[in-house]
């Protein structure tokens, strides 16, 4: 707690002096970028950049680039317009002193005229969708992100904001376990400028995509796509989402910079020009995370830490050619200390939980080649994930002889793809290859059930070990996808055909393309210059986990090698209202139907109802004869910011099952029900920002305890043994909270300071949890209480049951600055 009470006095009088070396005046704002035709990825030239409200104008030149200089500091609506392309409006475009801002704006060409109306599908920038994915599609900006209440410029939070997306099966949770539309956490692809990243969050379940960190810099970014549904074939692996995170350039003009401190962590991030030329631009950011000094504070005992890395280095060799190099990293250490002032919640934390240390990374060079009528991608990328995860009875003492869990694994990647984009006679085509060399390690202790003896020398319970060696070292993963597209009917009518197939060296059936083709087909239908009525259906297939793919019984040999890839068909069909530039509003139906659903032969569950823990998900034997289906209907509406104000609005009604070893539908560990979530802003004069945000989620499923392999086992386990007899046969109540957000910039000569004030929860309302099973303890909680007043037997038969319960408010208020410079 003392140096980060240092580091605090120590940076703000480093930064006023700062501040004060350029005195008071205010200075006037910058910002540049480059256009590009959205189809062939031309630089456009001549193309008009103007703000609104302002006499702000400028031309494009040969290169498609512009800047703009001498801006009043002010937030506006950034319009770009060319003759023969649609008009492209980007809103809340903040001109501070700080930073000057950069943009790449694709134009897509006008289509032609019907009966005096023009159709003007996809023109309007609160528009997400496009012709190869013409629903089930949502984008947020930069701004949006980072003014986002509650959101602590974590991306993996934001787009819970969004129609069909949950934040985990609790929704008060701390994690970031994405629920898509009712599918499990691992079901999600997510792509940073074209480059596949498996590891978003800090602490990732393996196996699985949660943990309670996003590892993404939001500096970087300039938006996100999300894409739940009808998705564009050149996507392997996905089931519920694709996220394509579009991160921007480095500035061509200038160094500049951020730094921004918080009570939890410090990050800096800088960008600017590596050449003279301005044909080579960088961005980099480094982050560290001050938790372990927060909960030391806090006298809580665990002491998580993280640090995370990222890059981004842009060449451009001609008009034709760009070169772009990609980073991202993290180093995550979860680990115990002692307890000050013990209690039966700290104590249970202590031993409930492993330790764990992870760390990983993904880079990759990415080469664009303009060609007639369109472009060539060809992108080779590496990407690396090391989990050590260990644990003991007494998280504390770390007896060797009380270990019951070591698994140290690996999993990398390498990644070949290529896709050629072409577009002629107004029919679009793209089709590509991928190729990747995975390689993964697996050594697992685990003790699943310990041996236990009665008084008489007697087994009670025998024990269940795991302990192996995985011997699948490498496997091969290659596809291939078409994807064809046009407008028919005087512009009315778009269809967008895609197929794919995927196929591996390892499973049985892997290397039969046949079985995994994937065909997808979408339509949308413009009914008037504002409605459009969509539709698509399609098949989809995931390779099951490396860790399932590599698991091996106590005598090293694999065992899930039958294993079939993961099916869902997906139906979908909507509505989209675009009244005018800045308003959208989408109504939706949908259904997935899954197949081949990995089905734990141990416990006899859908391992679809996992992965919410810091554990690993699919490290066990399994059969994919499982099956599941979601279905349901959101809504949604977004206002972009006009007139100092935005808002959006989200509700979904879904249902999410599926069926284990017993082939009977029970609902899944997501079947929240409701979504709910309503997120408005104003701007204030004198730079004043204020955000609110309500979120709501029903109440989620969830398994009671088998209160006799509890007693039985919960010394060794350090917590319950689930009855999954009864799985999910009980349901928590639902789950409502609010989030503010407030923030104050004060711009100097060339230098911007945001201060802000983020509070999660400010209303402290409950968290609904699940309880957690424990023994009753004695009241200076050095030990348990027994029945007989004797030391506490192994198997917990003199031991008192009891319950923690876990809905305690989780209020998280977070006070910071940032400084642009």
């Amino acid at each position: 707690m003392r140096s980060r009470t240092a580091l605090f006095y120590l940076f703000v009088p480093v930064a006023f002096l700062i501040i004060n070396s350029t005195a008071f005046a205010q200075n006037n704002g910058r910002i540049s970028g480059t256009v590009t035709d959205k189809t062939s990825q031309q630089k456009l030239a001549s193309a008009t950049v103007s703000l609104l409200g302002t006499d702000k104008s400028v031309i494009t030149d040969s290169a498609g680039s512009f800047r703009m200089t001498d801006i009043a500091l002010n937030t506006y609506t950034l319009e770009v317009s060319l003759v023969g392309y649609k008009k492209q409006s980007l809103f809340n475009i903040i001109i501070t002193a700080g930073n000057e801002l950069n943009f790449s704006i694709d134009l897509e060409k006008e289509v032609s005229q019907l009966q005096d109306v023009v159709i003007r599908t996809n023109r309007r920038t609160a528009r997400a969708a496009t012709l190869e994915t013409p629903m089930s599609v949502q984008r947020l900006t930069t701004e949006e992100i980072k003014s986002n209440p509650g959101g602590n410029f974590d991306i993996s939070k934001v787009i819970q904001t969004l129609p069909g997306v949950g934040g985990g099966s609790q929704g008060g949770s701390f994690r970031n376990d994405i629920i898509i539309r009712g599918g499990a956490p691992n079901e999600n692809v997510f792509y940073l400028d074209g480059i596949e990243i498996p590891v978003i969050n800090h602490f990732q379940t393996q196996g699985s995509s949660g943990g309670p960190q996003g590892i993404l810099n939001v500096s970087f970014i300039e938006d996100v796509k999300l894409t739940t549904s009808a998705f564009d074939a050149r996507y392997d692996n996905a089931m519920s989402s694709v996220f394509q995170f579009k991160q921007k350039n480095g500035n061509p003009n200038q160094l500049q910079g951020n730094i921004r401190l918080s009570a939890t962590e410090l990050a800096a991030t800088f960008d600017g020009p590596l050449s003279k030329n301005k044909k080579t631009t960088f961005l980099a950011s480094a982050r560290r995370s001050y938790l372990e000094l927060l909960f030391t504070a806090l006298d809580l005992p665990i002491r998580p830490n993280y640090w995370d890395f990222q890059t981004k280095i842009t060449h451009q060799f001609d008009k034709k050619t760009t070169l772009s190099f990609l980073a991202i990293g993290a180093i995550d250490e979860f680990k115990f200390a002692k307890i000050k002032d013990a209690t039966p919640e700290k104590l249970y934390v202590l031993n409930s939980n492993p330790v764990i240390n992870q760390w990983n990374y993904t880079t990759g060079i990415s080469l664009k080649r303009l060609i007639k009528n369109g472009f060539v991608n060809i992108a080779l990328s590496r990407n690396s994930f090391d989990n050590d995860i260990v644990r003991y009875e007494d998280n504390e003492t770390q007896l060797p002889s009380q270990q019951t869990l070591s698994f140290q694994s690996r999993e990398t990647e390498n990644k070949l793809r290529l896709d050629v984009n072409t577009t002629n006679n107004g029919w679009k085509l793209s089709y590509g290859l991928m190729l990747q060399l995975a390689e993964y390690s697996n050594n697992t202790f685990n003790v699943i059930r310990k041996e236990l003896r009665d008084d008489n020398n007697n087994i009670i319970q025998p024990a269940i070990t795991a302990r192996f060696t995985s011997p699948l070292n490498n496997l091969w993963r290659y596809g291939a996808f078409a994807q064809l597209s046009r407008r028919f009917f005087n512009n009315r009518l778009g269809i967008s055909s895609g197929i794919r197939t995927d196929m591996n060296s390892f499973t049985t059936n892997g290397k039969n393309g046949l079985q995994t083709l994937s065909p997808r087909i979408s339509f949308s239908y413009v009914l008037a210059d504002s409605w459009t009525l969509n539709a698509s259906l399609g098949r989809y297939y995931k390779l099951a986990p490396y860790t399932i793919l590599g698991f091996a019984d106590n005598n090293n040999q694999l065992v899930n090698r039958n294993s079939d890839y993961l099916q869902s068909d997906h139906f979908a069909a909507g509505v989209e209202y675009l009244p005018n530039d800045d308003l959208r509003f989408t109504v939706e139906g949908f259904y997935k139907k899954y197949a081949n659903v990995p089905v734990s032969l141990r416990d006899g569950i859908s391992l679809s109802n996992l992965g919410n823990d810091f554990t690993v998900l699919g490290n066990e034997a399994v059969v994919t004869n499982g099956k599941g289906r979601a279905y349901g209907v959101e809504f949604f509406a977004q206002k972009k910011l006009t007139n100092r104000f935005f808002g959006i609005l989200s509700y979904t009604f879904y249902r999410s099952q599926y069926s284990g070893a017993n082939n009977i539908f029970i609902p899944s560990s997501w079947d929240n029900q409701h979504l709910l979530s309503v997120t408005w802003g104003y701007k204030f004069r004198r730079n004043w920002e204020l955000g609110l945000k309500f979120r709501y989620q029903g109440g989620a499923p969830y398994t009671a305890f088998d209160e006799t392999a509890s007693r039985l086992n919960y010394l060794g386990l350090g917590q319950g043994v689930l009855d999954y007899t009864r799985l999910n046969s009980n349901r928590l109540g639902g789950f409502n909270a609010s989030d503010v957000r407030i923030d104050k910039k004060w711009n100097f000569k060339k230098i911007t300071l945001d201060v802000f004030l983020d509070v999660t929860n400010w209303y402290v309302a409950k968290s609904p949890a699940p309880d957690s099973y424990t023994f009753q303890r004695n009241e200076s909680n050095t030990g348990f209480v027994t029945t007989d007043g004797q030391p506490i037997k192994a198997d917990g038969s003199n031991a008192i049951p009891s319950r923690i319960k876990n809905d305690d408010p989780q209020v998280t208020p977070t006070i910071g600055f940032i400084v642009e410079f």
